[in-house]
Parts: structure tokens; C-alpha cells; sequence
């Protein structure tokens, strides 16, 4: 498994917020990803000039959470790795986002720290 990214990640119900107070700080969007089961989530990735990249997805969550997203290039090996260390998908694997254009799920640490690990699907054949 290759680490293909790895940046910050805000998860919120208002990302909005979250996104003007880092546009406040220099960084601009880059890419939206919208209509995440079916409009459940959605995700904007975020980078300033110096190269410092951030993520702010929006769901329903109670509260704001701060993890790390992890692009692979293998979700699979990747998804096992982190199992296989006591990691947790509270969703199970059968849930796991599809879009088409990536494969992601959000898995916790046994100490509780989140990661979102995705893989961005280049051609499906």
C-alpha cells in the first residue's frame, strides 16, 4: 500500500464556517465532492499557497471531530492494515462509500483518533 496523501480532516455540520475561517488564513478549495450518499456527506479539500492541504467534510455529526484522511492507493490493503491494528469501522465493511471515482470509509483508533482512508479510482474497468 502506497500513502498517496495525508492531511487534516474537520468533520462538522457547518462546514461553512470552517471553510471561511481557513479561507481567512489563505487557503482556497481545490476540489468539492458533493452528493456522498445521496447528499449524506460531502467534502472539500482545501490547500494554501505554501502547500498545506486540509479537508472539511460535512455530516451529521454532534460534535466537530478532527482526524486525518488518508488517500491509498489500495484502499482494501489499507482498510485490512488498519483492522488488523484494532481499528474500528463503526459502519462495517459492507457500508463502505463507493462514489464511482473513490472507495472511503472512516475508521477509529482503540484510543479514538479518526481516519478516513480513501482511494481515488483513476478507470473502472
Amino acid at each position: 500500500m502506497k500513502i498517496t496523501g495525508f492531511r487534516p480532516l474537520i468533520v462538522t455540520k457547518e462546514p461553512e464556517q470552517v471553510i471561511r475561517t481557513f479561507e481567512a488564513l489563505g487557503f482556497v478549495k481545490r476540489h468539492t465532492k458533493a452528493n456522498i450518499e445521496e447528499g449524506a456527506y460531502a467534502a472539500v479539500a482545501m490547500k494554501d499557497a505554501n502547500g498545506n492541504r486540509l479537508n472539511v467534510a460535512r455530516a451529521d455529526v454532534p460534535q466537530d471531530m478532527t482526524g486525518i484522511a488518508i488517500n491509498v492507493d489500495n484502499f482494501q490493503e489499507a482498510y485490512d492494515f488498519f483492522i488488523g491494528k484494532g481499528f474500528i469501522d463503526p459502519r462495517g465493511k459492507e457500508n463502505v462509500t463507493d462514489t464511482g471515482s473513490s472507495r472511503a470509509t472512516m475508521l477509529f483508533a482503540p484510543s479514538g483518533f479518526a481516519v478516513a482512508v480513501s482511494e481515488h479510482i483513476k478507470e473502472r474497468n
